[in-house]
């Protein structure tokens, strides 16, 4: 299983109490912490513009921005956002700009690219609502759009959402073939059989019994597409919240509940704190951890990206898991 790391950007109220004008410096620190720590193949950031599990007016700082930034800040480890949304740019700039990024960065960039589903953010920032089909028939036509972009340098399309004629995407990006697809998303008629065409990497859900039907529905666009199912890594998040002890991980679980009350409530934090973490595979001690992601695993799973929701202030969890969680699994 290979691993990658969320670094926070203040989406999930992970960067309260630490002045503005320092988070930059607490982000860069941990994605350099990263790069030097061979358990992470990449970084990875969340394309959102307001805080989960309610908007305030806490800092959340925009993905392709600091994609930018750690590009030009670390030397190895390779950059994604779980995921872009297809919705905030268009393609064929989103084309440019994640061509951009992979020239600072040496050929790191992996682009993770959904549909979008944040109601509220969208609608703040002007964007409508637009249905599940739209957002998913909008996703269809970007990538077509990417792949164009990154193997001709331009871009033509009269699509039913999108209109490009001949946009010039040049530089190309430095890897050959154009940068790595990560179709984010577990839609069944529309975003599988996206993935299944064009993917290189899918991300959607690590409870067993979807994962194993999701796979399969995976499976059968492959088959009807003519492309190879054994060829695209399948991905999933996790939240992590790891202890020595059992005593210890709910002590992390209480400090995060904490963190997050005076910004969302005692309820909203409580429920936000259970339905996330508590009984995720994920969440335990390193033994506990160590045999669910093995049985994930077992089932095709080969790339996890980690969520530690307390980084910020403290890596004493992200260590426990590189020292004795991370070589069980590799």
């Amino acid at each position: 299983m290979r691993f990658g790391i969320f670094i926070p950007q203040g989406w999930r109220l992970d960067l309260v109490g630490i002045d503005p004008a320092a988070q930059w410096g607490v982000m860069r620190d941990l994605a350099q912490r990263a790069d030097a720590e061979d358990t992470w193949e990449s970084l990875w950031v969340y394309d959102h513009f307001h805080t989960v599990p309610a908007p305030t007016d806490e800092a959340t700082h925009e993905a392709w921005t600091l994609m930018s930034a750690f590009a030009a800040s670390t030397s190895r480890i390779r950059l994604g956002q779980m995921c872009t949304s297809i919705g905030y740019r268009n393609p064929a700039y989103l084309a440019k700009v994640a061509a951009t990024v992979d020239l600072i960065s040496g050929g790191r960039v992996e682009l993770g690219i959904g549909g979008g589903w944040y109601e509220h953010e969208w609608r703040a920032y002007g964007y409508g609502f637009p249905s599940a089909g739209e957002r998913l028939g909008r996703l269809d036509e970007g990538v077509q759009i990417f792949k164009q972009a990154w193997t001709n340098g331009k871009a033509t399309l009269d699509g039913k959402y999108y209109q490009v004629d001949g946009a010039i995407v040049r530089p190309l990006p430095v890897q050959e073939g154009g940068i790595p697809l990560w179709i984010a998303g577990g839609g069944e008629k529309k975003t599988l059989r996206t993935a299944a065409k064009y993917a290189s990497y899918t991300n959607f859900s690590g409870e067993p019994a979807e994962f194993i039907h999701k796979s399969e529905i995976l499976r059968a666009h492959c088959v009807e597409v003519g492309t190879d199912f054994d060829a695209i890594v399948r991905t999933t998040d996790y939240n992590v919240v790891i202890g020595s002890t059992e005593a210890e991980v709910e002590d992390r679980l209480v400090a995060l509940q904490a963190r997050l009350t005076p910004f969302i409530g005692a309820d909203k934090a409580a429920a936000h704190v259970n339905d996330l973490y508590r009984g995720s595979a994920a969440v335990g001690t390193p033994e506990q951890v160590i045999e669910n992601l093995t049985k994930i695993r077992d089932l095709g799973l080969g790339y996890a990206i980690l969520y530690f929701p307390e980084a910020t202030y403290d890596t004493s969890g992200i260590e426990l898991f590189e020292r004795e969680v991370a070589p069980a699994l590799r």
